[in-house]
């Protein structure tokens, strides 16, 4: 687990050089003027067995009790998929569900296990999908030994970009996706000012680096629609009953 970590670091440092080379220039070298970072906790790690705490400025989307922090998100009722054990599980055909809380650019940790046995191939195949502001998918897949088209496995920017590189675990195995999302940016004409830009590590392996989404995610010909500078983290029923646990999200500033 040392290695997702290492990797995200590293995926982190990239996103954000620009901005810290910015802020570099106002202070000079080892100023002790120069305010220190925030201390957080950490958290702790997951494994197979159990989920692990998420970090303490993280707000924790799903505490392994209930989803008093989702909604469905075609009418706003109660979410009604299954809760058990620490996860909760996709109920066929009751419909995508939603956050309450909206976000802008954010980095995401979701966990989620495939259906093992499996049943089914290729999009037919464990599906599911992660929504940034319910706009922008990160598709949820049972890719492992399993074929579909590129830009629509596990990791994909759906429709969009394929992952780097397969890194799906067995069916009925704990996965993660942590996933930095920069939010597109417009103008007061409604134009697109700033493109939405994705950073996704799977299972600690880097799957998207820093990519450029070219807009909502479904259609085949991707395009931007001026939105609210914040959208509901969503999760989609794809008619295959996919688990999720240890879901949180940390604000990122300006």
């Amino acid at each position: 687990m040392n290695k997702l970590w290492s990797l995200f670091g590293a995926a982190m440092l990239v996103l954000t050089c620009g901005a810290a080379a910015s802020a570099q220039t106002q202070w000079k070298a080892h100023d002790r003027n120069r305010p220190a970072p925030k201390e957080i906790d950490a958290g702790t790690w997951s494994s197979q067995e159990a989920a692990g705490k998420a970090p303490s400025d993280a707000v924790v989307l799903f505490d392994g009790k209930d989803l008093s922090a989702w909604a469905s998100s075609k009418d706003g009722s109660a979410a009604k998929w299954k809760v058990t054990d620490g996860y909760f599980e996709v109920v066929p055909k009751t419909g995508q569900i939603q956050t309450k809380q909206t976000f802008g650019s954010i980095q995401l940790h979701v966990e989620f296990r495939e259906p093992s046995p499996p049943v089914g191939e290729d999009q037919d195949r464990g599906n599911s999908g992660v929504f940034l502001m319910g706009l922008y998918e990160i598709q949820v897949l049972d890719s492992y030994q399993s074929k579909t088209y590129a830009d629509g496995q596990a990791g994909a920017v759906y429709g969009q970009y394929p992952p780097l590189v397969n890194a799906s675990r067995k069916p009925g195995e704990w996965q993660a996706y942590d996933i930095v999302f920069h939010a597109p940016t417009f103008g007061s004409d409604g134009s697109v000012q700033k493109k939405g830009r994705v950073t996704v590590i799977h299972n600690g392996v880097l799957v998207q680096d820093n990519v450029e989404i070219q807009g909502t995610t479904s259609t085949e010909k991707p395009e931007y629609k001026n939105t609210a500078a914040k959208g509901p983290v969503a999760l989609q029923d794809h008619n295959h009953p996919v688990r999720y646990r240890n879901v949180w999200v940390r604000e990122i500033g300006e």
